[in-house]
């Protein structure tokens, strides 16, 4: 799978720092690297970074939300308090878009493990 195709903050928003996109782009790809290597934890770091605009990510709640979300459906327990938390200051309208990528992602890591 193509990390960069998580990436949503090319699609939406104002021009970002190409610094920042490449920064944003090596956590995802360091995070699901781990991710794929049996680290569920990493979802949750992803959905930490996003919604502090930490670790090289620029803030976004949207992005937040998924990664938290997918750590929580993998029983990640601090993920749920923390998509709890980020939905509390989200319009629905970007829960609904939140829970669309979680679902995109899902579908490209299935699509993915049936062609290899």
């Amino acid at each position: 799978m193509a990390y960069a195709q998580h990436l949503y903050l090319v699609e939406t928003g104002p021009a970002i720092d190409p610094a920042v996109l490449r920064s944003t782009e090596t956590l995802i790809c360091k995070c699901l690297s781990a991710y794929y290597d049996g680290d569920d934890n990493a979802l949750f770091e992803l959905g930490c970074a996003f919604s502090t605009g930490s670790r090289g990510a620029l803030c976004d709640l949207v992005e937040a939300h998924k990664w938290f979300n997918l750590a929580a459906s993998r029983g990640h327990e601090e993920a749920q308090h923390c998509r709890a938390d980020v939905a509390e200051e989200m319009t629905a309208r970007e829960i609904v878009e939140a829970q669309r990528r979680a679902r995109a992602f899902l579908a490209a890591r299935d699509s993915d493990r049936h062609v290899a």
